[in-house]
């Protein structure tokens, strides 16, 4: 009888089905790089707003702070999505009792990757919402970046967005409720 500690052989199918997992291993490299090109955008931006900062008026300045807040919430989303997608599709990081480990990833799984991605996708969405309302104030003129129906489009897929991560963890909550258990008991 083998020990509950012994590594059972895999039937070679089953080894390489349970081997491509490692397929996987170029495209969260490849969202390393990606992340390395945000922090270079951001510290572009960054350079110039400290530059420049006594030409631009306050309007300009938060648009750029906005900006810079923005690259920060998507190399956030990246972070989740390479650690998180790493150790749920792939392979255990083997971190735990390091004193950096991030406190959600000792309870990460596909339903919490799913629930944090859709709310990290509504703050950046909020984001480049707030800063076509402060510039909203250009409509007509040339200089407008947006339209009025741009801004209606831009809103309506917000919506969307916070209507999709509501309905996510609405069926995470009622997939994982004991059965007999009705919701709000």
């Amino acid at each position: 009888m083998a020990q509950p500690d012994e590594l059972k052989p895999l039937r070679p199918i089953a080894a390489l089905i349970f081997g491509s997992r490692w397929l996987q291993l170029p495209l969260y490299l490849g969202l390393i790089v990606a992340q390395c090109v945000y922090v270079y955008k951001f510290l572009k931006e960054l350079i110039h707003l400290v530059v420049d900062a006594s030409t631009f008026s306050e309007q300009q300045i938060m648009l750029i702070v906005l900006g810079l807040i923005d690259v920060v919430m998507i190399a956030n989303l990246l972070v989740m999505v390479i650690v998180g997608g790493f150790e749920t599709f792939v392979s255990r990081l083997n971190l735990d009792g390091h004193p950096d480990q991030p406190e959600w990833l000792s309870h990460v799984n596909a339903s919490v990757l799913k629930i944090k991605l859709a709310m990290a996708i509504v703050g950046i969405s909020s984001i480049h919402l707030l800063r076509t309302f402060i510039e909203a104030g250009n409509l007509g003129s040339p200089q407008a970046a947006f339209t009025e129906t741009g801004i209606m489009w831009q809103t309506i897929i917000h919506t969307i967005f916070i209507l999709s991560a509501i309905g996510i963890a609405l069926v995470d909550r009622l997939s994982t409720m004991p059965t007999g258990v009705k919701p709000g008991h």
